[in-house]
């Protein structure tokens, strides 16, 4: 492994990202690590050193991450490794959720890593190397679950965008992949990392059977380990020819498969109709 590789790590303070700091730290990676409130970064895992940045960036301010991300080539000369993981649940349905809740979900979950990527992609493009991890959700992939439409849209944009990026990066060798994970057993769903329509509609059963499951069944008892996720990533980073597409979890497998199958079969039995549209 490279150990010299200079690792950002978005939404650092807590959950995936903050495992994922502390093990490349203990790996002897360099990074830099942003949060919110750079306090608990400092909390977490300690004050600026020639291996560790703690950075305070607000995702949503496009020149606020311009800064960070300068910061961090400042300090450590290069980038190597971007890990856009900083993001929050949002639970409601469509008819529930006012614009004001879905654009903020959307400004941090999607337009939040294209500040990013828009900042961090020139460096990377211009050493010629490179990799973009963007954390989705197997939710950005199916969509299927109840009073998460809009959370997993956000999810499907970073997924789709991803997409993209991997084709547009290839010229400058430098990877690109989506991740899918499935439940980790991390704060995602407390904390102030998941939050609930202001305004929720009792007649839709099926979305709060739904949240009522995610928050309080769900939480604390997910099936999957963060500190294996996050050795994942760094295995996978060092691949000659890493996947576009990463799935992480028993769970997110499951999930997929099911889709995929559901898509097959659809698209079996409309086939004739499907493709009468030649003139």
């Amino acid at each position: 492994m490279n150990t010299k590789k200079v690792w950002l790590v978005t939404g650092a303070s807590k959950g995936l990202g903050l495992t994922l700091v502390k093990k490349l730290l203990f790996n002897g990676y360099r990074v830099a690590a942003t949060s919110r409130y750079v306090q608990l970064l400092t909390d977490e895992v300690g004050s600026k050193s020639e291996w560790f940045l703690p950075l305070e960036m607000n995702l949503v301010d496009s020149e606020n991450v311009k800064e960070a991300v300068a910061k961090c080539v400042a300090h450590f000369g290069q980038i190597d490794v971007v890990v856009n993981n900083a993001g929050f649940g949002l639970i409601g349905t469509l008819e529930e959720l006012s614009d004001a809740e879905v654009k903020t979900n959307f400004d941090v979950n999607v337009f939040g890593s294209l500040n990013v990527i828009r900042h961090a992609a020139p460096y990377l493009r211009q050493q010629k190397s490179g990799y973009i991890f963007n954390i989705a959700s197997v939710g950005g992939y199916s969509g299927g679950f109840p009073g998460f439409g809009i959370y997993c849209a956000t999810k499907f944009a970073v997924a789709g965008f991803t997409e993209g990026l991997a084709e547009e990066m290839k010229d400058f060798a430098v990877h690109v992949s989506v991740v899918y994970p499935g439940y980790f057993r991390t704060d995602f769903l407390t904390g102030g990392s998941a939050k609930t329509a202001s305004n929720p509609i009792a007649d839709y059963k099926s979305a709060r059977a739904s949240e009522q499951a995610h928050l309080n069944d769900i939480n604390g008892n997910q099936p999957n380990d963060p500190e294996k996720a996050a050795e994942i990533l760094i295995e996978i980073s060092e691949l000659q020819n890493p996947p576009v597409h990463l799935f992480l979890g028993k769970d997110a497998y499951t999930v997929a498969e099911q889709k995929i199958a559901a898509i097959q079969q659809t698209m079996a039995e409309y086939y004739d109709i499907g493709t009468s549209t030649a003139l």
